[in-house]
């Protein structure tokens, strides 16, 4: 899939569409909260198989209760793209189930 960087409103119409996430710089960003290490973990493995469908990874940290997900494309340059929103649009459709928040 050919990505191409997106224009700074296409990112800000895009994170209208995805509370929670944010730009970080170059980056997108979104932190969640869960209930246990356990279910924060669970959540990690889940994003990790996502990524590993869309061959497009993340940073992903994991703390005791909560998850820290960045992600833009490195193929152009760092920039975000529509890829990135993929990614974050597939996480956020899960996390819930993770009890997250």
């Amino acid at each position: 899939m050919a990505v191409a960087p997106l224009a700074q409103q296409e990112i800000e119409d895009r994170l209208a569409e995805l509370p929670g996430w944010s730009l970080d710089g170059d980056r997108l960003a979104r932190a969640y909260r869960l209930d246990s290490h356990f279910a924060a973990t669970a959540l990690v493995v889940h994003i990790a198989r996502i990524q590993d469908e869309l061959d497009h990874h993340s940073d992903l940290t994991l703390g005791y209760h909560t998850v820290t997900l960045t992600v833009n494309t490195h193929s152009v340059g760092g920039a975000v793209t529509a890829l990135d929103f993929e990614l974050a649009r597939r996480v956020e459709a899960i996390a819930p189930g993770h009890g997250a928040h």
